[in-house]
């Protein structure tokens, strides 16, 4: 059984910056698209960013394109989230999820695995 722990959220000030970790248990990392949601109080949970197993390929919503940069690194079975210029709308809940894809996954379904969220809150 895969585990996702995330890691680096906190409250920070608009404008500032925030780096999230997602630590992957097991050998299944490598074999994995990655992804990072968020979800608001009263909202669904939707994709931020999305980055295929071997890191080539990303999807970012419109929201967070320029501002936010998915990475990854297989040999420590990482996955990053350096969110800058952060806004008061992106307070929410921050979830890792693992989609057993070559390529990037967009569609919330196609994710197997999902960390236990890591609060985030942008104060203004």
């Amino acid at each position: 059984q895969a585990q996702l722990v995330e890691s680096g959220g906190g409250l920070v000030q608009a404008g500032g910056s925030l780096r999230l970790s997602c630590v992957a248990s097991g050998s299944f990392f490598n074999n994995y698209a990655m992804g990072w949601f968020r979800q608001a109080p009263g909202k669904e949970r939707d994709l931020v960013a999305a980055m295929s197993w071997s890191g080539v390929s990303t999807h970012y919503a419109d929201s967070v394109k320029g501002r936010f940069t998915i990475s990854r690194d297989n040999a420590e079975n990482t996955v990053y989230l350096q969110m800058n210029s952060l806004k008061p709308e992106d307070t929410a809940v921050y979830y890792c999820a693992a989609a057993l894809h070559t390529t990037v996954a967009i569609f919330r379904a196609e994710y197997s695995y999902w960390g236990q969220g890591t609060q985030v809150t942008v104060s203004s």
